[in-house]
């Protein structure tokens, strides 16, 4: 999980440094695997405004420029190759002494790490005390400032202060946590989760995202929605939005996508990822012209049903998979990828927005059947709650207004089998501190579970919390307690011996004494072990031409397959002992020891 420092103080106020931030994390129960400063390479790169640039000398493509650096030296010469370069322009200039990236592919391969050192010098006879740089030598792209990717010296913005560093103009001056999230907590693989996280930690108010949206009347025909299966979907929500305009995203979405490898495509596709990095909400976008029979059905598809993914693959499908279909055809692998069918176009004009809830086991077990996955299926196979997928929709609404790219109608759906209220629990605070071992104050644990959202009431020694919806790993007394133990300090904790712990020697048991001297014995006969799975592909049984009603046949097949070569139950050991045979063949390995 990739968070950037700018994007979480979006939503706490953090005051301290990324190093301190770290730590907290860790102390509860977040490891940051890399912590990243994203100008790590550029120094003593500041803001440079071209006073004169006249044609050099002694060659006639170079340029001598004397550029303004504010306290770095109002008059500082440098010789320039930029095609583009004018007088009065502002551009980022690397200092004497000062690092950018290396973009000479041959210079890479003697500097591993991408530093490239500028150093005062001659060009063709006339000192140069410095460079102007391009985006690429500032290792940036469009995505972090507009121009980047042109050919030759970035072009900055009449705005940017004379002698600023560099980076914080176009957005280098920031850290990227690279943390690692435990299973039970799904609700962390978003910037949000996080974010609550902190808050807590640094025991600071959690501002909201900004959800609110305004709804218009549209003459457009209703989108129907019907959930066949809500066993496999327990919510499933869906907007219309009209007027849907292309273009390109602003500046800090892009930049925002780019920080967490994704490419922006087009506002509406990108408003989709955005929410999914941001609230943990998978979301997928129609056309909605391309919906035939007006409406949504959410079902099983029928055995052999096909469908074309949005990466162009073609998958046949079973009853055991979920598709989103329209009034005739699947028009999407529910939690995996839309259908090609019904894309976002760059001439889209009517979009129909899904946000839901799938079964995770079912997203997992179509996920690894037909070997395809993405962001989405990573999502849902880690858990989404049914109270973030509102919050994704109405997120996603809000931000096709700021943007200006479509009109939210009143057109909607939200079919819903799950229970939206919050769980509540008692406990005894007398437990949860025999758990711990110490007794924790009662004050201290009020406060603790109200930072993290559990609404708690103490009374005597009862303690009531409210879970919230996104905290499903919370099921029990020794869950809270350690929510309680990580924001309290595990520093407090007493280490303490088991009553009755006991230290036995190891040693083997005497079948397992009995197993080692037949495998010696075997060994010392010129025999070889063969280990290979319990299971393997049903094709076995056509190759080893069994008779339909042969016995080896009557496998058991495995619900939740590696893959389908590994899908049945092992009947009888030749198929795998042939496999170790042919895989040694054609390695050269004749004696058949791999």
């Amino acid at each position: 999980m990739k968070a950037p420092l700018s994007w979480l103080k979006d939503y706490v106020d953090i005051d301290i440094s990324a190093e301190e931030l770290a730590g907290k994390l860790f102390s509860c129960g977040f490891e940051v695997e890399e912590l990243i400063y994203l100008g790590e390479k550029v120094s003593r790169v500041v803001v440079g405004q071209v006073k004169s640039a006249v044609p050099h000398p002694d060659s006639d493509h170079m340029k001598v420029c004397v550029v303004d650096c504010g306290e770095y030296g109002h008059d500082v010469q440098i010789v320039t190759g930029a095609p583009n370069v004018f007088e009065g322009m502002k551009t980022p200039v690397a200092l004497d002494g000062s690092t950018v990236c290396e973009t000479n592919p041959a210079m890479l391969e003697k500097n591993p790490d991408g530093v490239k050192k500028i150093k005062k010098g001659k060009l063709r006879g006339v000192e140069s005390c410095g460079m102007l740089c391009s985006g690429e030598e500032l290792g940036i792209n469009d995505d972090f400032y507009a121009g980047a990717e042109v050919d030759g010296l970035l072009v900055l913005d009449e705005s940017a202060p004379v002698g600023e560093d560099i980076r914080k103009i176009v957005g280098l001056d920031d850290w990227i946590f690279d943390i690692s999230v435990t299973a039970n907590r799904p609700d962390c693989q978003c910037i949000l989760g996080m974010a609550r996280e902190v808050a807590a930690a640094l025991k600071k108010p959690l501002k909201a995202p900004d959800c609110s949206y305004t709804e218009h009347k549209t003459n457009a025909a209703p989108v129907a929605v019907e959930v066949v299966a809500p066993d496999l979907c327990p919510r499933y929500m869906g907007h219309y939005v009209e007027n849907v305009t292309g273009g390109v995203s602003p500046a800090w979405m892009r930049k925002r996508l780019a920080l967490s490898g994704l490419r922006s495509i087009s506002p509406v596709v990108d408003i989709t990822n955005f929410v999914l990095l941001e609230l943990g909400q998978p979301m997928h976008a129609f056309d909605a012209d391309e919906l035939g029979g007006g409406k949504i059905v959410v079902r099983r598809a029928r055995q052999g049903e096909k469908i074309v993914t949005l990466d162009k693959k073609e998958f046949t499908l079973s009853p055991e998979n979920l598709v989103i279909c329209d009034g005739g055809k699947p028009v999407a692998l529910a939690g995996i990828m839309g259908g090609l069918n019904s894309e976002i176009k760059p001439e889209t004009k009517n979009v129909f927005f899904e946000a839901a809830k799938f079964a995770r086991d079912n997203v997992r077990k179509t996920s690894r059947a037909l070997g395809q996955s993405s962001d989405s299926s990573f999502r849902f196979e880690k858990g989404v709650d049914a109270y973030t997928t509102g919050l994704g929709m109405a997120r996603a609404l809000h931000l096709i207004e700021e943007l200006g790219c479509g009109v939210v109608t009143d057109l909607s759906e939200d079919c819903c089998a799950a229970s939206l209220e919050n769980r509540k629990m008692t406990a005894s605070v007398a437990k949860i501190d025999a758990l711990l071992g110490i007794e924790v104050p009662k004050r201290e644990i009020e406060e603790i579970l109200a930072r993290l959202n559990f609404k708690p009431v103490l009374s005597g020694d009862t303690l009531t919390v409210e879970i919230p919806g996104y905290r499903d790993d919370v099921d029990d007394y020794p869950d809270l307690a350690e929510e309680i133990i990580r924001m309290y300090g595990y520093e407090h904790l007493t280490p303490t011996f088991l009553e009755k712990a006991s230290v036995t020697g190891g040693g083997l048991t005497d079948e397992q004494k009995r197993e080692l001297r037949l495998k010696n014995v075997l060994r010392t006969q010129g025999f070889n072990e063969a280990c290979n799975y319990s299971f393997y592909s049903p094709k076995e049984f056509e190759l080893f031409r069994l008779p339909e009603d042969a016995a080896e046949r009557n496998a058991v097949r495995i619900l939740n397959p590696i893959s389908e070569e590994l899908s049945v139950m092992r009947t009888f050991l030749a198929p795998s002992m042939l496999g170790n045979a042919v895989r040694n063949l054609r390695r050269g390995n004749d004696e058949g020891r791999e």
